[in-house]
């Protein structure tokens, strides 16, 4: 019985000491995990050696602009002071006789060197109009610079500086790649204090201001007057933004400043360096967003893609896109809406053949179309309506709006072309849909269900077609002072 009664001891000794090894083990896999979840949450222990790295790239920029002199007191006292006579007599004492005296402003700003060899970065609007630029670096050179080229658009300028050395610089990174939440720093001239650095995170991508082209990284790194132009460093040392704008009611940082995308800048940055000057892609349509209701009219299974409401003279035109055609996928990638096919269309090279699907007539069709460059087409004039028969006058009281046909009267007090034709809006009720989706009198209706109307009978046939194919509303295309938008309204049963 010993024996057995040893085996059985022992076996539960051996079970004991496994339990307590396992247990040990699970303690220590828990706080392995808490350890590297607390480590990938806290912040850089410091930022120096960064900012230490990336700083001698950084630069301030002076502008110097000459203004002209004034010939009066403006600006010291108001028109019609009792003091404008002796402001006036004392500004002419100290011309001496001379006529009015041209004085320099200056500016301040930021920017960053991109290449060795010395081209700069920088906002278009700490440059222009300037006679002189000077570029200040870290350690205390200055250096004249040249203008390579600017576009007002996205707000960015190239900059020439020439150095008998080789100059520090920094590269771009990937601005896609950024997420909310991603640590930043931003570096600079902030109200002319010289070189700062201020740290935050990535607040929100994908930012519109008011430009064709913006695409913004928000942040709550500190930006005030004078970052204008400075970059905005990921924690590996690359630009992804450059500093260009903030949100304030008094001027200073609140928190929410605005650096425009190194994807976007790079591609300008390497326009301007081999041009002088912008060179973006132009397909010439007027385009709107697809709203819910213009689905649904069009028969759309989703509201999204761009709606083609004009077609002027240009490469859409040539291939045989149409007002109308909503525009699917273009050159392989979804449309998702008006913007982003602006800014897919911008950042295709002039002269390139690309596959445009649209959605017309129920179907999807394929259309080549050759771009054109859109800096040569902006000033065009879009080509004016074909000529149709003009009906007898009659008015109409239709969806909301009291409509009537196109006279030569009405052409002339509106202003429209003489073969412009359509149906004008002589009034809207202000409890109707029409008039909540902003038709105003004055507006004219050129298409209704994607056809021309140039009689109230044929927006009658447009209505009645629409109901027969169990459409709830009615897509038309509307002009104000030439340009068009669409409107879906509601068929009332």
């Amino acid at each position: 019985m010993k024996p057995q009664a040893i085996a059985i001891t022992g076996r539960h000794s051996n079970d004991a000491g496994a339990l307590v090894r396992l247990v040990w083990l699970s303690a220590l896999a828990v706080v392995f995990v808490l350890m590297q979840a607390l480590a990938a949450q806290a912040r850089p222990e410091s930022l120096a050696p960064l900012a230490e790295k990336i700083s001698p790239s950084v630069v301030n920029i002076t502008t110097s602009t000459t203004v002209e002199g004034r010939t009066g007191p403006q600006g010291i006292v108001p028109d019609g002071s009792p003091f404008e006579d002796f402001f006036r007599e004392f500004q002419d004492r100290n011309r001496d006789g001379e006529g009015p005296r041209a004085r320099r402003s200056s500016a301040l700003g930021s920017g960053f060197v991109i290449s060795e060899d010395g081209y700069v970065v920088t906002n278009n609007h700490v440059i222009d109009g300037a006679d002189e630029i000077l570029v200040e670096f870290f350690s205390g050179e200055e250096l004249a610079a040249t203008v390579v080229g600017t576009d007002p658009n996205t707000d960015i300028a190239l900059l020439k500086v020439e150095s008998d050395e080789p100059l520090p610089f920094v590269s771009f990174g990937d601005s896609d790649s950024a997420r909310v939440g991603d640590w930043v720093i931003a570096m600079g001239n902030p109200l002319g204090q010289g070189f700062s650095v201020s740290a935050g995170i990535v607040s929100a991508r994908n930012r519109a201001l008011s430009g064709t082209y913006d695409d913004y990284i928000q942040t709550d790194a500190a930006i005030n007057r004078g970052n204008s132009g400075g970059p905005l460093f990921n924690m590996d040392g690359e630009v992804v933004g450059v500093n260009t704008a903030i949100l304030s009611p008094n001027g200073g940082s609140i928190g929410i400043g605005f650096s425009m995308a190194s994807n976007v800048v790079t591609r300008v940055v390497d326009q301007l360096k081999e041009f002088g000057e912008t060179r973006r892609g132009w397909l010439g349509v007027r385009i709107q967003d697809v709203t819910d209701e213009i689905a649904e009219a069009m028969g759309l299974e989703q509201a999204a893609g761009a709606l083609i409401t004009d077609v002027p003279e240009g490469p859409a035109k040539e291939a045989g896109l149409l007002s109308g055609d909503v525009i699917l996928t273009f050159d392989g990638v979804d449309v998702a809406d008006t913007r982003a096919l602006v800014r897919q269309v911008g950042n295709t090279a002039v002269g390139k053949s690309v596959r445009v699907v649209v959605f017309r007539d129920g179907g999807t069709q394929t259309v080549m179309v050759t771009l054109g460059r859109r800096e040569e087409a902006e000033a065009a004039v879009p080509a004016a309506m074909q000529d149709d028969d003009t009906p007898d006058v009659k008015e109409k009281t239709v969806l909301g709006m009291t409509l009537s046909i196109l006279t030569d009267e009405m052409r002339e007090e509106l202003g429209v072309p003489d073969n412009q034709n359509g149906l004008a809006v002589l009034s809207v009720d202000e409890l109707s849909e029409a008039f909540e989706k902003g038709l105003r009198s004055g507006d004219i209706i050129t298409e209704a269900g994607q056809q021309k109307v140039a009689s109230l009978d044929e927006l009658d046939d447009r209505i009645e077609e629409a109901k027969e194919a169990g459409r709830k509303s009615l897509l038309l295309l509307v002009r104000r002072g030439g340009d068009p938008r669409f409107v879906a309204l509601s068929l009332a049963d």
